[in-house]
């Protein structure tokens, strides 16, 4: 299972691997500001400080988007982003110092999006290991899944329990959860036996059906999934037992919140 890609804390570790650790988040908040005030300045401006605009590239390179693919996304000339990174050596000339503003405006409305991001950049996993988890708690077997992506069936049972994916896989997978989520995998050809087989490994694993998401929650590692459409409320941890899955964090902390208060009489 990839844990690490080995890149550095900083902005683009905050976006692409959810890490908030203090340097991250920092490294994101300092971003951000540079680029809405380098923005906000190259509104009326006839020339504007082109080191907003370099960092700001730099950073995209940082997210997998060299400049030369951030040139053509912003709709500018490669040789004048080369300037303002690299200036014009064969003539021995430093970066550029000012830029146009509409170049400017160009360059830093491009984002680290995930249609602009390279294919083979590292992202976090959670998003797509919870669709084809959910998928597989509907009763589509893994081998099937596996199929329908393209995909080697060992590199597949590493995908769904990948804290990191590619960009690429990432995109595959919400496309097929998108096209199957509402589908009866047994109606599709999957075998009864194989499906109900499937589904057991999902609850044996805990593993969340397609049910317990709403799809903002899908891909922010924060979120939990609501098994019981009552998780988080006392209420939930019985349903939990009743339906023979086992008790999610929210529903042990609301059930321990709920006794506290007798445990501290008692005491």
């Amino acid at each position: 299972m990839s844990t690490t890609t080995g890149r550095a804390h900083g902005n683009a570790k905050y976006h692409l691997e959810k890490c908030r650790c203090p340097i991250c988040c920092k490294a994101a908040r300092d971003y951000e500001n540079n680029r809405y005030r380098a923005i906000a300045y190259g509104r009326w401006q006839p020339f504007v400080d082109a080191e907003p605009v370099r960092q700001h590239v730099r950073a995209l390179g940082e997210f997998g988007i060299g400049w030369i693919r951030a040139a053509k996304l912003a709709g500018v000339s490669t040789g004048g982003v080369s300037k303002l990174l690299y200036g014009d050596r064969p003539r021995g000339l430093e970066p550029s110092r000012r830029v146009r503003p509409e170049t400017a405006l160009k360059l830093l409305a491009v984002e680290p999006t995930l249609d602009n991001l390279g294919d083979r950049t590292a992202i976090d996993g959670t998003g797509t290991r919870r669709r084809l988890q959910a998928l597989v708690a509907m009763g589509w077997t893994q081998s099937e899944l596996a199929r329908r992506m393209q995909m080697n069936r060992a590199n597949f049972g590493k995908t769904i329990v990948s804290e990191l994916v590619e960009v690429a896989t990432f995109k595959t997978v919400r496309r097929l959860y998108d096209e199957l989520w509402r589908t009866d995998p047994v109606a599709a050809g999957v075998p009864e036996h194989r499906a109900t087989a499937a589904r057991q490994i999902a609850v044996s694993r805990g593993w969340a059906p397609v049910g317990a998401w709403d799809d903002e929650q899908l891909d922010d590692p924060e979120a939990w999934p609501d098994w019981t459409g009552w998780c988080g409320t006392p209420k939930g941890r019985s349903i939990h037992y009743r339906i023979k899955v086992p008790v999610c964090a929210p529903c042990r902390q609301a059930a321990s919140q709920q006794t506290a208060p007798d445990h501290k009489e008692a005491a």
